[in-house]
């Protein structure tokens, strides 16, 4: 029961925090046999509570010790059916006990309870897959091995983020093909032999290349991110809105195959797309208009009632939203400022200080609303405010997100109106870039399975 209410309110915060979530290769986990997650780490306990909240199987991390001495924080984990793993770097940690947990996660996947376990072993920033931990490995040899286990899959699991530190972004969870663990004769102490486990550590680190954004050079990655808001505005109209992350991922991904290969064979054509990203950056900035408004209207008509329908929503939601606004902003601004404190620049535990700092300060927000209102008027007031509370602050930011978008889109009608010929020229700009993007991909290395 516990447990079910921590992953309806994670999930809620998660639909709140990011506009977007799509899952993707649901159909690669197995239903019914034993299963081992293994995922990416960039974005610290958002990423377990991705998984716990979106996989299609109930899941147990293994997660650092520390976590389980930590107040409110250890009963959480633990509720969770968390393993703890010892790791050297926690002080005063015994590293000989993680066979302990080790037997402990062989008997939940007889049980047919799935485990989720971040190999790299630590939450980090960079553009790269850190090396590996071998517990994956060891866990998965030792139950499919002594029958514990039978049938037994590691699903690697991707997760991409376009800005994983600001709110109201989006964000992609994958489930790739899953890896099959053949049994093994283990050693006399019932432990896998090391180069079987090394051999098999080696399969998930490519399986989860294969499934992330990986890039070498801080150089590529920036460029990479420009591309995107190329890739990203290019895809609208041609695929569904639920389906562009998986997109923009196998282009990125496309991208970084050429780049790397042209930057040592070719850096000349590599310099001519920034260079020309670049002139693309500056004339859409002179422009005022930003590349996801750069698109033809299909008509006048239907293009003037689209922007007459936003202002009317926006003036029906606005008495609400302002409400929502003035209510909720001191505790946004309150978030904002304690996550940046804890996070002291490490950007990959922002987002996780942002989301806990806010379902801890917006519950008190509308719980002393509720109180206020109650003293005030009465009980039925004080019940009709905690209900209309959080409504209000979600139509706030419903309320925003429609104001930016009238507002491109009307900079955009008024830039075709107005300046058609250089409208159209930004357009077919826009395409040439991603055409060449693409072929950069396309020449360098055969396309990648499509996500």
């Amino acid at each position: 029961m516990i447990r079910r209410i921590i992953c309806a309110v994670l999930r809620v915060a998660l639909r709140v925090y990011f506009r977007r979530i799509e899952v993707t290769g649901l159909e690669n986990v197995p239903r019914d046999s034993a299963v081992i997650f293994v995922l990416n780490h960039p974005n610290a306990l958002v990423d377990p509570a991705f998984l716990l909240c979106l996989a299609p199987r109930r899941v147990a991390f293994l997660a650092k010790a520390p976590l389980f001495s930590m107040p409110v924080i250890g009963s959480l984990v633990r509720a969770l059916d968390s393993l703890p793993a010892y790791r050297r770097q926690d002080e005063g940690q015994d590293v000989s006990r993680n066979t302990e947990s080790f037997v402990a996660a062989r008997q939940l996947l007889a049980r047919g309870i799935t485990i989720g376990i971040c190999p790299e072993g630590v939450s980090h920033d960079e553009p790269r897959l850190k090396t590996l931990k071998t517990g994956a490995a060891r866990i998965a040899l030792a139950a499919a091995s002594s029958g514990e286990a039978l049938d037994l899959k590691i699903v690697p699991v991707g997760l991409y983020y376009t800005e994983k530190t600001t709110f109201r972004s989006s964000a992609l969870l994958y489930f790739a093909e899953g890896l099959p663990v053949a049994p093994i004769t283990l050693e006399p102490d019932g432990t896998p032999p090391r180069e079987a486990v090394r051999q098999l550590s080696d399969k998930i680190e490519k399986a989860l290349r294969e499934v992330m954004l990986h890039a070498e050079q801080e150089e590529a990655l920036s460029l990479i991110g420009r591309a995107e808001q190329i890739f990203s505005a290019a895809e609208v109209g041609e695929h569904d809105e639920e389906q562009l992350l998986a997109r923009s991922l196998e282009l990125r991904q496309r991208f970084l195959e050429g780049y790397a290969f042209y930057r040592a064979h070719s850096p000349r054509r590599i310099d001519a797309i920034e260079a020309r990203i670049a002139r693309f950056e500056y004339e859409m900035k002179q422009a005022g208009i930003d590349s996801a408004d750069l698109s033809l209207p299909p008509t006048a008509a239907r293009t003037i009632f689209r922007l007459l329908a936003q202002v009317l929503t926006c003036a029906g939601l606005a008495p609400l939203a302002l409400f929502g606004t003035a209510v909720h902003y001191p505790a946004y601004r309150f978030a904002g400022y304690l996550s940046r404190r804890l996070a002291r620049h490490e950007q990959d535990v922002v987002s996780t200080f942002k989301i806990l700092s806010a379902m801890l300060l917006f519950p008190l927000t509308w719980i002393g609303i509720a109180v206020v209102s109650w003293c005030l008027v009465g009980w039925f007031a004080g019940v009709a405010a905690l209900i209309v509370t959080p409504f209000c602050g979600y139509v706030a930011v419903r309320f925003f997100e429609e104001i930016d978008s009238f507002f491109g889109s009307f900079v955009a009608l008024a830039l075709f109106v107005t300046r058609r010929r250089a409208f159209v020229r930004l357009l077919a700009e826009r395409a040439a870039i991603r055409r060449e993007i693409l072929a950069l991909g396309d020449e360098a290395a055969p396309p990648i399975k499509a996500v």
